[in-house]
């Protein structure tokens, strides 16, 4: 039987790049021999983050028009152009049987050359909002796999598949680690433990709303793990420091989520969708605080679709200063909120979602298995 060649695209953020390597990895299970092929923008991390995840990636020099008057965006144009060019000759070289999005500059062009071709494509939107690129490329795909009902409002109905977001495995996997979890970040068992992410680039008002609320966290006698991204990380080694070895860790990025979330009660979170996936398999109670640096303000209607369930609640990002930790300890001090948060939030989650896409990529390449 001829190789199955299939090529991705997703990036910019961890909440593209998750995805994308994880409907890779099924494919790779379920066709070990497959050779798989990334696309990705230049300079982003998906330029780490795949070949750190064992697959081969090309970039291109494509980017997003900044929302704010700057001279970058004067480039865009011949951005594109470049990498319409260079993704069609991507395509051409490797002669892939089928394309997967799941979001990010690089996936425009990337789509766009290979329905060019005729070749068959997949579009995976993570949110309950789409974006334009993707509404765009919608036209010409095969097929749209989402994680939320309602989605014939962006795409046409007949290509929509529900199947849930696709969540890194090792993270959502955490019955019978919570021991390991302590001792890992070297915390008391007995404690009650707060674990902040502000997603993969981390989030100032966040991370602010959490450094001034430092003292009161360590009032309170709760234990705090707080993932900052790098561009926060030496302010938060600066206002920890008074509080060493009382169970207040920063750390820029945590590689084992998958204890960070075993030690923790409850998470602060942005509302990014692989973020909200990973809560709904694990059945996490949390806070969410959405983005509003993101197109159409998809991160609140992600939060909303968990709150009108009451599998989550929400903090405006612009109030997190004054309401976040004061929330925060109020829900650490009621079980019976964390109880219904745990579980509507687990009736809110789809699993082996990146088995059902593979399937899907592996149907419209026509590879019987």
């Amino acid at each position: 039987m001829k190789q199955l060649k299939v090529i991705l695209s997703g990036g910019g953020t961890g909440g593209h790049i998750f995805p994308a390597v994880a409907i890779a990895n099924e494919i790779k299970n379920l066709v070990p021999d497959a050779d798989i092929l990334f696309v990705g923008a230049s300079g982003k991390m998906e330029m780490e983050r795949v070949p750190a995840a064992g697959y081969k990636i090309i970039g291109i020099p494509i980017a997003g028009l900044q929302r704010k008057f700057t001279l970058s965006n004067f480039k865009l144009p011949f951005l594109i152009i470049a990498s319409l060019f260079k993704t069609k000759k991507i395509v051409k070289n490797f002669q892939p049987d089928v394309v997967v999005g799941t979001g990010g500059y690089a996936s425009g062009p990337l789509l766009r050359a290979a329905a060019n071709k005729n070749i068959p494509s997949l579009i995976q939107e993570q949110n309950s909002y789409a974006g334009i690129t993707n509404k765009i490329l919608s036209k010409r795909a095969n097929a749209i796999c989402v994680a939320y009902e309602g989605m014939e409002k962006f795409f046409p109905a007949h290509k929509i598949i529900i199947t849930g977001n696709p969540v890194r495995q090792q993270v959502i996997h955490i019955n019978g680690k919570r021991e390991e979890a302590f001792s890992f970040f070297n915390l008391d068992e007995t404690k009650k433990t707060i674990l902040v992410i502000g997603g993969s680039l981390g989030a100032k008002t966040i991370n602010e709303a959490v450094g001034e609320g430092l003292e009161e966290i360590f009032r309170n006698n709760i234990q705090l793990i707080w993932q900052t991204g790098k561009g926060y990380i030496s302010t938060a080694n600066e206002q920890v420091k008074k509080y060493n070895d009382k169970n207040i860790i920063a750390r820029d990025f945590i590689s084992r989520m998958d204890l960070a979330y075993a030690a923790a009660d409850i998470v602060i979170s942005r509302a990014g969708a692989s973020s909200v996936s990973e809560l709904c398999n694990i059945g996490m109670p949390c806070i969410l605080v959405p983005s509003p640096n993101v197109a159409e303000d998809h991160q609140t209607k992600n939060a909303m679709a968990l709150v009108k369930k009451d599998a989550a609640v929400i903090v405006k990002d612009e109030e997190a200063s004054i309401y976040l930790i004061k929330t925060s300890i109020e829900l650490l001090n009621d079980s019976a909120k964390q109880k219904a948060l745990r579980e509507n939030i687990l009736k809110m989650a789809f699993h082996d979602s990146a088995n059902v896409i593979a399937k899907e990529v592996l149907k419209l390449a026509n590879y019987k298995l």
